[in-house]
């Protein structure tokens, strides 16, 4: 495989995890109790809408269609974000669960676009590297953000009274079993 066609795989990979975002970023503003992260997450919906139309302009350029590939990671990622939204937490410390979700997910794309430009600049394509850079330089803004936003809910989260344990879901039961094994399969390997 050429590695035109490997930076087409991942540009698909970057415009299919845009696109659930795009889905998952009200949720997450219309869970979230902090008005400042509320509106953090519905600020960076329309950025984001701004970098699929980015990434529409990139595959024009390549002359290439930016569907043909779903983002597994990305999928993976906006699950962990909604189970933030259904844990049982309240107050700072349910926002925390979200500001985690968040970063996770900015941290996802940053590695993905930082790929993609990598590519892009070693097959000398000029145009696809400004547009791919603009989406960039979003996401490390939006991290940033978050980080800052984060503090004050982290402060008054670690202030919350611990509250006592109730048993766990069906979900997390399964959640904890995938991370035992997890723990066993890396276990032979260390």
């Amino acid at each position: 495989m050429a590695l035109k066609e490997v930076l087409i795989d991942e540009l698909r990979d970057m415009y299919s995890a845009e696109n659930q975002l795009v889905k998952a970023l009200p949720k997450l503003a219309k869970g979230a109790h902090d008005a400042t992260l509320k509106k953090l997450f519905t600020d960076h919906l329309e950025e984001t809408k701004g970098q699929v139309i980015r990434l529409r302009q990139v595959f024009e350029n390549l002359g290439e269609k930016p569907t043909g590939q779903h983002c597994n990671g990305m999928e993976g990622v906006v699950e962990e974000g909604a189970d933030a939204l259904e844990k049982d937490e309240e107050g700072a410390s349910f926002d925390s669960g979200l500001v985690g979700a968040a970063l996770r997910t900015e941290h996802y794309e940053i590695a993905g676009y930082n790929a993609c430009i990598s590519m892009a600049k070693t097959l000398g394509l000029g145009n696809v590297v400004t547009l791919l850079t603009a989406n960039l330089n979003e996401e490390v803004a939006a991290e940033k953000k978050i980080t800052v936003t984060a503090k004050p809910i982290l402060q008054q989260a670690a202030k919350e009274p611990e509250e006592e344990k109730k048993p766990k879901s069906g979900k997390e039961k399964y959640s904890a079993k995938k991370s035992k094994d997890d723990e066993k399969a890396a276990a032979r390997n260390m």
